[in-house]
């Protein structure tokens, strides 16, 4: 309990730094031991996305934050990109919920070194991401800041109550798929940061991103896999489970296995990696399946399916099995390309984790 000393809010002597536990750390803490009041709350936290239930069809409500120094860059990020990025990373939160979005709610808070101009600029991309998903914005809040920008937008959608998708639902047996291809936005932002810093080092010397065009935008300009969940009703399929791929593909196994209590194999050979990302990889000595892996930012959707649906997904160009699920006991294993067979661990970015920080 924080209580009052001269007339100022103190906390408990004993403290744990919030860098210690990270954000998932954190969110479990706060989370764990809350009640569900409302029968209408379907679920509250820990998925992608809170569910409400409207009669026939349920609500989906999430929020996302973007804090500058934090989650970007205005040094190589467009304001009109990131408008449109703030938007898009939003609707694949309610994507992963096997839901069509609807509307958003916008809010900022700004520093005095931003001009009307700018602000104009920030919500064309918005806008222009809301013209292209078919969603409102509805509303939000302005505010200052005494350094940078931050934007949070809340993102509704609406799904059939009995067609939404839980990350708790996967099964053992159940095939783990994936959505396009992984790593390009980590690549991006690798190619962008070099090219920070060789600027920073010397003004006169120009970005060198040609032919890069794909992993620019992958990082820049990502897009909400809406078009996922219609192709999923197209084929007469409803994963089992399904969760966003925001933090890394490590990280979003873990998720989903833990709220579904099994296992995984996962298998190396079978992740899909764009060309051009792996290419880009191999140039900064860095392997593509660990950017694949521990990237994060793709915003594709991973999900399960039952075995008997494998048909409906069987060469299809924008779905990937990539392994299936096992026992809990088990445990989350990736088979790498040698065939040895390794735990899958959590190396996805965590703004609040030391390593994350720089600290």
């Amino acid at each position: 309990m924080f209580h009052l000393s001269n007339g100022m809010l103190q906390e408990p002597t004993n403290r744990t730094e919030v860098s210690e536990l990270g954000e998932f750390g954190l969110i479990k803490l706060i989370t764990e031991n809350y009640k569900i009041r409302r029968d209408d709350t379907l679920c509250a936290m820990g998925d992608d996305a809170a569910v409400i239930d409207a009669g026939a069809r349920a609500q989906v409500v999430t929020t996302d934050m973007l804090v500058e120094g934090v989650h970007f860059d205005l040094m190589y990020t467009p304001l009109k990109h990131l408008g449109y990025k703030a938007v898009t990373c939003n609707l694949s939160d309610v994507a992963a919920m096997n839901a069509i979005p609807s509307q958003v709610l916008v809010s900022i808070a700004l520093s005095n070194r931003f001009s009307v101009e700018a602000v104009e600029e920030l919500y064309k991309g918005i806008y222009l991401a809301c013209e292209k998903y078919g969603v409102d914005l509805v509303g939000g809040d302005t505010t200052s800041s005494t350094s940078g920008i931050v934007i949070s937008v809340t993102a509704m959608g609406w799904v059939d109550k009995e067609n939404v998708v839980y990350r708790s639902g996967a099964k053992v047996n159940d095939l783990l798929c994936v959505s396009g291809d992984l790593g390009g936005a980590y690549m991006g932002l690798q190619l962008l940061e070099r090219e920070k810093n060789v600027f920073q080092s010397n003004p006169n010397i120009q970005p060198d991103l040609a032919g890069n065009d794909y992993v620019l935008e992958r990082q820049l300009k990502p897009e909400a896999r809406v078009d996922v969940v219609r192709k999923w009703a197209d084929l007469g399929l409803k994963p089992s489970a399904a969760i966003d791929i925001s933090d890394g593909l490590s990280s979003e196994v873990l998720h989903l296995c833990t709220s579904s209590n099994v296992g995984c194999q996962l298998y190396e050979e079978k992740i899909p990696i764009d060309p051009s990302t792996a290419s880009l990889a191999t140039s900064f000595n860095l392997d593509p399946s660990v950017c694949a892996l521990s990237g994060g930012e793709d915003y594709e959707l991973l999900f399960t399916i039952a075995q008997a649906d494998f048909d409906k997904v069987r060469n299809h160009p924008d779905f990937t099995v990539i392994g299936h699920i096992t026992d809990a006991g088990d445990g989350v294993n990736l088979v790498a390309r040698d065939e040895t067979v390794h735990p899958v661990t959590a190396q996805g970015w965590d703004a609040l984790l030391k390593k994350d920080q720089g600290e």
